[in-house]
């Protein structure tokens, strides 16, 4: 049976680069990030990427019980998309919409600001609910926000989250469960994970430098990146995603990445194309030792013959459970605009001679517009041993 394709029509985000997705194209393309920088936090200093834009919108007051930071970033991201799924319900109905969103922390920030509370007032605060910080919580309250009464689930699975909202979100299209889905991530900056990775010795006081022979570890962001998908015909398709669970360890990957590697191999064989048909990678690239060294040689052996690259996180931090989502977007506008450079690779150019040398976009290039299909990729790794690959086409 063949199933039908699926196309990415229209993308919202909000992250360091900017508050929209217009804005974060242009730093992006002029490598400008005002969101990355130091910031003082209660376990320490740290280095992060954050929204600095402000969270205007708020829940309607039948829903706002579900009123904090993470929420109000999916609403930032959501409206600028609202015309498009407006005009899906229009078309559609409500029953036949549907979301799929990613998140590692969801409102834990929330929480952590109430219990900081707690403990000097002896309450909670009077707005904090558990629902905020409920991992599932995300795509139900995206659900009611927009009136849409699809299927609506949150999928948690530490960084590899809404890359794999992607795969799911198709897979309802494709079996006609639903006739337009909402597809994305989010993610909120928190106590929790800086110190989380902090003890692992993961994270750097500085810019992240991956691929660099320097590079000594991420820098923890927050941001949310949704997407329009349909059956119908669009300019940019979502042509192949590859899943995988090697489930090596807890926290570190395999560093052979067999794991890896099979998901970037089913993505290319879901997509039907070959390694050599692939214009542009965006890698995972957290400037950790071994996911680095992991990434690096199994991009050697599946792109034997080289490829463009990059990775985006110095200009967003690691969005953890939005990061997938937020670099398909990088991916995605390399496609919908003409004017879209592909992401350059910030490092201090300190090659690691115990790598494989990739083609690391380092100044200006674009995807080429000669006549016939261009397709990039994005890859998304995570704890656990989980190992997603997307591929659009446009």
């Amino acid at each position: 049976m063949t199933l039908p394709p699926v196309y990415l029509h229209a993308l919202g985000m909000i992250n360091a680069l900017g508050a929209d997705t217009d804005s974060i194209a242009s730093a992006l393309a002029a490598s400008e990030s005002p969101g990355m920088g130091p910031m003082r936090l209660k376990s320490g200093d740290a280095f992060v990427g954050r929204v600095i834009a402000p969270l205007d919108i708020a829940p309607s007051p039948a829903l706002a019980r579900f009123d904090c930071r993470n929420n109000r970033m999916l609403l930032a991201a959501l409206a600028q998309i609202r015309p498009a799924i407006e005009a899906a319900r229009e078309r559609y109905g409500p029953a036949r919409i549907g979301i799929v969103l990613g998140t590692s922390t969801s409102g834990v920030g929330a929480a952590e600001q109430a219990f900081a509370h707690r403990t000097e007032t002896g309450g909670l605060p009077e707005r904090f609910d558990y629902r905020q910080m409920e991992i599932g919580t995300a795509a139900p309250f995206a659900a009611a926000a927009l009136n849409v009464q699809g299927p609506a689930f949150t999928i948690s699975t530490a960084c590899t989250s809404s890359a794999k909202a992607f795969a799911a979100a198709r897979r309802l299209l494709q079996l006609n469960l639903c006739d337009a889905m909402i597809v994305g991530g989010v993610d909120t900056l928190c106590e929790l994970t800086v110190q989380g990775f902090a003890s692992l010795d993961s994270t750097s006081l500085t810019r992240t430098n991956p691929m660099s022979r320097n590079r000594n570890g991420i820098n923890v962001g927050e941001g949310a990146a949704v997407f329009l998908m349909t059956r119908d015909e669009g300019a940019v398709r979502f042509a192949g995603a590859g899943e995988s669970s090697d489930a090596h360890h807890v926290s570190a990957p395999d560093p052979h990445g067999v794991g890896g590697e099979l998901a970037l191999r089913a993505a290319l064989a879901d997509a039907g194309v070959t390694a050599d048909d692939i214009g542009y990678v965006n890698l995972h690239a957290t400037a950790t030792r071994k996911n680095d060294e992991m990434e690096a040689h199994m991009m050697a052996r599946v792109f034997a013959n080289g490829v463009p690259a990059s990775g985006s996180k110095p200009f967003t931090g690691h969005l953890l459970g939005a990061a997938g989502a937020t670099e398909l977007g990088f991916a995605w506008l390399t496609l919908a605009r003409d004017d879209m450079p592909l992401p350059l690779h910030r490092w201090d150019g300190a090659t690691d001679t115990a790598l494989p040398a990739l083609d690391l976009v380092e100044t200006e290039r674009r995807l080429s517009r000669e006549a016939g299909t261009r397709y990039v990729m994005s890859n998304s790794f995570a704890f656990g041993g989980s190992n997603v690959s997307l591929i659009l086409a446009g």
